[in-house]
């Protein structure tokens, strides 16, 4: 149980992802929060992260440089 009169006060906070435009709900202590990237935009989470090829980069710098 919470102590009265020593906690914030939650209230609805409108929070919204200025990279996506994309707004959802949570509480908060302020009415109103813009966050730069979200789950929504951010690449980790939508799944369009680009995955490099190290193998070929590797190979390639064996090449360069005479290694086995």
């Amino acid at each position: 149980m919470m102590k009265k009169g020593i906690h914030p006060e939650y209230i609805p906070c409108k929070v919204t992802c200025v990279t996506s435009g994309k707004q959802l709900e949570v509480l908060s202590t302020k009415s109103e929060l813009r966050i730069d990237i979200s789950s929504f935009c951010h690449p980790f989470y939508t799944g369009s992260d680009k995955i490099t090829d190290i193998t070929g980069r590797v190979e390639k710098f064996r090449q360069k440089y005479n290694m086995k």
